[in-house]
């Protein structure tokens, strides 16, 4: 079974930059599209950014232009690059597959303040 741990997150000012990181505990060569997801207080869980093993990249219009999501599959590491952030990119972020998914990991915290 599957375990991610993500990081990277913390507290910072609008337009700042945080990278984030998803390590996985076996490859990940086999989930063809890996994802980031994020869930804000009162809201549901929404995939933000999503990866195929070809490198094929997609984003929430929320966050496109200002986040860039890559994986370095001999690492089994999937990285979020978040740039200009803003108050409603505050959130708990998740890695996860998008077709097959494993339990989730505990999440990093990203705080943006104004």
């Amino acid at each position: 079974q599957v375990h991610v741990v993500e990081s990277g997150g913390g507290l910072v000012q609008a337009g700042e930059s945080l990278r984030l990181s998803c390590v996985a505990s076996t490859s990940i060569f086999s989930f063809k599209i890996m994802g980031w997801y994020r869930q804000a207080p009162g809201k549901e869980r929404e995939l933000v950014a999503g990866i195929s093993s070809s490198g094929h990249t997609n984003y929430a219009d929320s966050v496109k232009g200002r986040f860039t999501i890559s994986r370095d599959n001999a690492k089994s590491t999937v990285y979020l690059q978040m740039n200009s952030l803003r108050p409603e990119d505050t959130a708990v972020y998740y890695c996860n597959g998008v077709v097959t998914q494993f339990p989730w990991g505990q999440g990093t915290q990203v705080t943006v303040s104004s």
